[in-house]
């Protein structure tokens, strides 16, 4: 459908959006499974209502009842093996969960916490014993848990946990311990109401040696009181998501059984002798984490979708709200014809479309690593840091969208029925759980600093200095694939050197060059300075710290570079026709508009000019203006529920 401001002043025609059909592209292969979703979103769709009309403690029931009654749908249970109630598929429980973002998003989290964290750590890090004993009335939502890993004084630094967990070999039994306020366990989903049991991620020490970090299975209520030895406080209210009961956990010498211990990595016989089939202390602990990576392709996904349920509100509002006379026939202009309206909420569609498509490769490539015959480690590496990436870009990307929409909606964006109020409330810790995310992007700079090195899991930030300052810098850059790709590009586009001054703006392969030439760039320049700062005497980690920024720089440059993989090749990919030709006027507005944002350092480095800076700026304003008959379109191919859009007097 296209709107009667179709065809602009200069002829341009945009192209006939097929919407059932883009919709079902963005759906992919999981369609039924977020069907099912979506029917119990709008079956559900009265806890957007209660969640501002219900007390605290009534929401936190509410939340509870409503995550048990989807679970029993099998929508939650998709990423279990089927002999434990399950759907055996992880790439469906992904797509489920990113589609449940439409809605409440306590609800979203609840089910993150039940399902993803602690029901993904006893699957991931537990055995068979493990798995018969809790699977089955886990996944149904009977048995609720808690995901304990984050301490007071620890978050991020998860190696360096307080939390004791001693073996008494006379017994045969751990005895957890929270040595100190700093090592209690705060900020736990599901600890301060609903969890019978804890996941608890504590020291582990054998015969008085310290093994590092493991994970163990600990009561915390037994019988609906809280189980001796443990004490439970609640966080209280919180910027949002208070239909989450999130709490602190202290142990006070809690006697678990051996058994406890998940130990898919690591065990102790009962006389108390440490086993593991990996060796290296480091090793372990990261391919332990490793197995958690679930957790942060889900945020990432439901951080992109609460970004589309902003969109949706704010570009149907834009179409046809009505505000000042700008032609002569005496008519109010609708919003979403003002080119800075269109400047404001255009490409931020475009950069959602293009993180959904992202967001499916992330996918893809868990659901292929964690069904796989074999382990791959170079691809769980692989697919550790781009998914730390995306989880970072598409977090950051629905704080900023969220409130761009907000505004965009204006006093109307305030009021607590048009959805803004808790989604800005309710994602804006998304850029802080499952990893803080500058730290995630200095993970993802650690990979492609070392190349995913063999040596990978053994190092920290200094190690990655020592690392990288023992490499030629020419060797950083050849282990990297932009290299390569740039020179293959620099074929492909005319003009030789000056490829990217002859090159045209719309050339899929000059956009993508951009972007690998900038990574490129800044991932030499960092490694020239890690090893400038060494060579003088410098200490490691003061060396790190005073390059930390470029760091982040290059991690961010090189998600944004496979971000825009991902939308060309989804283009390509395309049949002929309108819808193709839709998706190309986004990807161009995503990558031209990502280099505007940018373009200050493209021509401190010289690859832009003054004039094709300016070029550039005209072209995205261009393309707003080709994109805005078709963006009512390109939302509804969203397809997200009525009922969660709320918002009468904004969307009709």
């Amino acid at each position: 459908m296209v709107t009667d401001s179709a065809t602009s002043p200069d002829g341009y025609v945009p192209p006939a959006i097929d919407v059932p059909a883009l919709a079902e592209l963005l759906d992919g292969e999981y369609a039924e499974v977020r069907d099912l979703v979506r029917t119990n979103l709008a079956t559900y769709a009265g806890v957007l209502d209660e969640a501002e009309l219900l007390g605290f403690d009534a929401f936190r029931e509410r939340v509870r009842d409503v995550v048990v009654e989807m679970a029993a749908t099998g929508q939650t249970g998709m990423g279990f093996p089927k002999e434990y109630g399950g759907g055996g598929d992880i790439g469906a429980s992904i797509a489920a969960f990113e589609t449940l973002a439409f809605g409440d998003l306590s609800v979203l989290v609840k089910v993150g916490v039940q399902f993803g964290l602690f029901g993904g750590a006893i699957l991931q890090l537990g055995t068979e014993r493990h798995h018969d004993a809790y699977l089955p009335r886990l996944v149904t939502g009977e048995l609720m848990g808690c995901f304990a890993m984050t301490e007071t004084g620890h978050g991020s630094n998860v190696q360096a946990l307080g939390t004791v967990a001693r073996y008494d070999a006379g017994s045969g039994e751990f005895v957890i311990t929270t040595e100190g306020d700093q090592a209690r366990k705060d900020y736990i989903g599901n600890a301060a109401r609903h969890a019978e049991l804890a996941v608890v991620f504590a020291q582990l020490e054998v015969g008085g040696e310290r093994k590092g970090v493991h994970a163990f299975v600990v009561p915390v209520r037994v019988g609906g009181a809280v189980a001796p030895g443990v004490r439970i406080e609640d966080d209280g209210r919180k910027m949002g998501l208070n239909g989450v009961d999130n709490g602190r956990i202290w142990f006070d010498g809690v006697r678990v059984p051996r058994e406890a211990l998940l130990n898919r990595f690591a065990d102790v016989t009962p006389e108390g002798v440490y086993e593991s089939p990996i060796d290296n202390p480091d090793r372990r602990f990261f391919t332990m984490l490793g197995t958690l990576v679930q957790g942060r392709v889900s945020v990432a996904g439901g951080a992109i979708n609460a970004s589309k349920v902003a969109l949706t509100i704010a570009t149907k509002y834009a179409d046809r709200r009505r505000q000042f006379e700008a032609a002569a026939d005496g008519e109010e202009q609708v919003l979403l014809d003002y080119g800075m309206h269109q400047r404001r909420l255009l490409p931020l569609v475009a950069r959602t479309y293009a993180l959904h498509f992202a967001q499916d490769v992330v996918r893809s490539q868990l659901h292929e690593v964690f069904s796989g015959a074999e382990d791959d480690e170079q691809a769980r590496r692989e697919l550790e840091a781009r998914a730390a990436g995306t989880k970072a870009l598409g977090t950051w990307h629905a704080t900023r969208t969220i409130q761009e929409c907000r505004e965009a909606c204006g006093g109307a964006g305030y009021l607590a029925v048009n959805r803004f109020a808790a989604l800005k409330a309710d994602s804006d810790v998304f850029a802080t759980f499952e990893g803080d995310n500058h730290v995630l992007l200095q993970m993802v700079a650690k990979g492609l600093l070392t190349h995913y090195a063999g040596e990978f899991e053994n190092m920290d930030q200094l190690g990655m200095v020592r690392y990288v300052t023992n490499l030629a810098v020419e060797t950083v850059i050849e282990k990297t694939s932009a290299h390569k790709l740039l020179e293959r590009v620099r074929d492909l586009l005319p003009g030789g050197d000056e490829w990217d001054q002859e090159a045209g703006l719309f050339d899929s392969e000059y956009q993508l060059a951009m972007l690998r030439f900038r990574e490129e760039h800044m991932l030499a320049g960092v490694a020239r300075r890690l090893k400038r700062g060494v060579e003088q005497q410098g200490h490691p980690g003061v060396v790190f710290s005073q390059v930390q920024d470029h760091v982040i720089a290059v991690a961010h440059a090189h998600v944004e570079r496979l971000v825009l993989e991902a939308f060309v090749d989804k283009v390509r990919r395309q049949p002929d026709g309108d819808n193709k030709v839709a998706l190309g006027l986004l990807c161009d507005l995503f990558a031209l508009s990502t280099i505007e944002a940018d373009r200050a350092w493209f021509m401190e480095h010289g690859r832009l000019t003054v004039q094709r800076s300016k070029a550039i700026r005209r072209e995205v304003n261009d393309l707003c203006r080709k994109v805005r008959p078709i963006a009512a379109d390109l939302v509804d191919a969203w397809n997200i529920p009525p009922q969660m859009l709320r918002s009468p007097d904004l969307v009709g």
